[in-house]
């Protein structure tokens, strides 16, 4: 039968383990997949750790919220797909019971989209919460435009990444901001038009030189907590801050200074919606096509070795690009 990574309890990586569980068949406007492979993301800890506050049935948790694979059958009611068509996953919101970390799993048709030509697999499995993100955070929130000056925090993470090549894709001005100074010329090659290290520079500082005093247009902050009050200043009154990361768990103060737009921003605000997936879809496309989009995919693990993945992701062994879990042997 086919194989399916479960936890029992709440813990480290060493909970995850790999039982075997038979396929389901689609119900009407379903479609079961074929994973080849999936993605490990932050919010994928959080869930095997219980620090995630919706409720998750145990025991018996499944996990993955991003994957690719091939269209294994198709149920009652679908059109648009046929079997051996390959996909991406596009949104997993009841993860726990259809996550991606499986050899198959079946969910709603309207939560695939075709993957596009010129990924391989690893890729295509690496893609969408990180481009997602940013194209949803950039583009459909802040309403990003060419010329505009964007500040990135943690810009050296996989929605940083994504974040900078959507901003070139439409023209903007992406100004990376990390803490260390030994990863700047990564960020350039990156994408990013600047990069801000904050162990040797201050943030307003730098963005006023890179912007001839005036400050950015958006800010795209992917760490909130206290550090969000230097980002705000660096920005120009009227400005649009995007808040869509968690990395400090402190509280975030109340914005001072000059006035702009907060947003706060989840990605199932938009994965979940079909005429926006559809928008991501065509722009991710065009950027795949053209060369401007792709994922960094650091180290590929077997699905066996999923316990390991998570360790290495945890240890930030990655280095901020994608950790992937090859499902079958053919890909790994």
């Amino acid at each position: 039968m086919p194989r399916v990574v479960v936890f029992d309890e709440f813990g480290g990586p060493e909970v995850m383990h790999v039982v075997e569980e038979p396929v389901v068949d689609p119900a009407a406007g379903e479609v079961r997949v074929r994973i080849e492979a999936f993605a490990v993301n932050p919010l994928d800890l959080m869930m095997r750790s219980g620090a995630l506050p919706a409720p998750i049935s145990l025991p018996g948790a499944r996990l993955g919220v991003e994957g690719t694979g091939v269209v294994d059958a198709v149920g009652p009611g679908v059109s648009g797909l046929a079997i051996d068509d390959p996909v991406i996953l596009t949104a997993i919101p009841d993860a726990s019971v259809r996550g991606s970390y499986a050899e198959y799993t079946t969910l709603p048709a309207s939560r695939v989209i075709p993957r596009p030509a010129g990924l391989d697999v690893t890729e295509a499995a690496a893609i969408w919460v990180g481009f997602s993100t940013a194209y949803g955070a950039l583009v459909e929130k802040a309403g990003m435009r060419p010329g505009d000056h964007v500040l990135i925090s943690a810009a050296s993470g996989s929605v940083g990444r994504a974040a900078m090549q959507i901003a070139r894709q439409v023209g903007a001005v992406p100004i990376a901001v990390t803490r260390r100074a030994a990863k700047t010329d990564d960020l350039l090659a990156a994408g990013a038009a600047a990069v801000i290290a904050t162990d040797g520079m201050a943030i307003v500082e730098a963005v006023r030189d890179h912007t001839g005093g005036r400050g950015v247009d958006i800010v795209l902050d992917l760490v909130t907590g206290p550090g969000q009050q230097e980002l705000v200043q660096a920005a120009r009154p009227g400005a649009t801050l995007v808040a869509a990361g968690f990395l400090d768990p402190r509280p975030t103060p109340s914005p001072a200074g000059e006035p702009i737009t907060i947003f706060s921003y989840r990605s199932f605000e938009h994965t979940l919606d079909a005429a926006v997936v559809k928008r991501m879809a065509a722009f991710l496309n065009a950027g795949v096509r053209n060369g401007s989009l792709r994922p960094t995919v650091d180290t590929v693990f077997a699905l066996d070795d999923v316990v390991e993945a998570h360790r290495h992701l945890e240890k930030g062994l990655h280095g901020g690009k994608k950790v992937v879990v090859a499902v079958s042997e053919m890909d790994q």
